[in-house]
């Protein structure tokens, strides 16, 4: 995985707007929480691509947040359709939680859909549980709210 810090790659635009499109098409906008690509690149987020070859197939992101604890949460994880079923969704949260390790923080946290079974699947698998809502998020029934805490 590759951290993205310019924002002027067309691909990693391109694969972003796909990831956009594709919740617009699942919640509407109250219900959809996909954070503005700027703010995944500044002194506080990390934005990821994965590369098949030279193809960018995947991206994901975390935020660092000082609330009740500090934690970080999980943004903009996204697998293109065609490259699906491929474990590629297992590799960016890895990459995200070892990312996350590796500057001490060891909450995290993360905001889904109930519309998006797999997504919500592989979390629970990854050892996320569900929680309430967290930071400036509110009850919602179109918002699944979920936390691991890192090993040491």
């Amino acid at each position: 995985m590759e951290r993205i810090r310019d924002l002027g790659d067309p691909d990693v635009l391109a694969l972003v707007a796909r990831s956009d499109r594709y919740l617009s098409s699942l919640y509407p906008a109250e219900s959809n929480h996909a954070e503005p690509l700027h703010v995944l690149v500044g002194e506080d987020s990390a934005f990821f691509a994965g590369y098949v070859g030279e193809q960018l197939v995947a991206c994901g992101a975390v935020k660092l947040v000082e609330d009740d604890t500090p934690y970080g949460e999980i943004k903009r994880v996204f697998v293109d359709e065609k490259h699906r079923g491929k474990r590629l969704a297992t590799a960016v949260m890895k990459h995200l939680e070892d990312h996350l390790s590796s500057i001490g923080v060891k909450v995290v946290r993360l905001e889904a859909g109930p519309m998006q079974p797999e997504a919500l699947g592989l979390y629970r698998k990854l050892g996320y549980i569900d929680r309430g809502p967290f930071g400036s998020y509110r009850a919602d029934p179109l918002s699944v709210f979920m936390e691991k805490t890192l090993d040491e």
